[in-house]
């Protein structure tokens, strides 16, 4: 059965994505979206108070966005290629060993949709850790094998030897319907936990590949009354994480 909670399905995410975070120590935190930014923002003011933040330039801030120090590009550079950051990133595709892709939909000769580009995946995913987070969970993202890979799945990084296994790891994946990890013998994509409301069924029904399950999937762990006062007093009074996730 799932919890009886007062918190909706968006402030259960934002606890998933800082949860990703946890234990980290003094690492650089790279959420990018407003759910991810709300809960590197949320561990940085509770469990993970080491996290370093920053404006998205070149300025350390604080959880509530007050500068704290100058992180000029060198330095941020020096982070990426040691491992020193976590990224959480978006996917318009995820396929089970973690490849992803924002590049674009269909053959890359010739795709039927033009997205980002490959940007700095392949170099955030190779040195350093990075997780996802998608706020659609559905077969359209949640595919056998990627279209084109932009992020390196373990898959990807096994085949390219030591040198791309160093510093890869995906620590999460956070969803509007669950929460996942890679900790399996092949590395395959393994349901973790499951929010209010959400059945495994559902999850599968929504995932293009099977997906690896522990003996019980347990449900997202519940914000804390702290937590949610963080949550809607200063961190996001405006609300504005029900629009990126309307309640389930």
């Amino acid at each position: 059965m799932s919890p009886t909670t007062t918190a909706t399905r968006a402030e259960f995410c934002v606890i998933a994505c800082a949860e990703a975070w946890r234990d980290n120590g003094e690492v650089l935190a790279s959420p990018m979206g407003l759910i991810p930014s709300l809960g590197a923002r949320l561990a940085r003011r509770t469990f993970s108070p080491d996290l370093l933040l920053t404006d998205g330039e070149a300025t350390l801030v604080g959880a509530d966005g007050t500068p704290e120090g100058w992180l000029p590009y060198r330095r941020h550079l020096a982070m990426v290629t040691g491992g020193k950051r976590h990224v959480m990133m978006g996917a318009s595709q995820l396929d089970r060993f973690g490849n992803q892709n924002i590049s674009c939909i269909g053959d890359w000769q010739r795709p039927s949709r033009q997205l980002l580009g490959v940007r700095g995946a392949p170099v955030n995913t190779l040195n350093n850790p990075v997780s996802y987070w998608v706020p659609t969970h559905s077969t359209r993202v949640f595919v056998q094998r990627v279209d084109m890979i932009c992020g390196v799945g373990y898959d990807s990084a096994a085949a390219a030897g030591p040198s791309a296994t160093r510093y890869h790891r995906i620590p999460r994946v956070v969803s509007d319907l669950g929460v996942f990890d890679f900790e399996t013998p092949d590395h395959s994509m393994r349901l973790l936990s499951v929010h209010p409301g959400v059945t495994v069924a559902q999850v599968q029904e929504a995932t293009g590949f099977p997906l690896a399950l522990p003996a019980e999937v347990a449900h997202t762990r519940e914000p804390t009354a702290a937590e949610l006062a963080l949550i809607r007093r200063e961190l996001d009074p405006e609300g504005l994480r029900e629009r990126e996730v309307p309640q389930g």
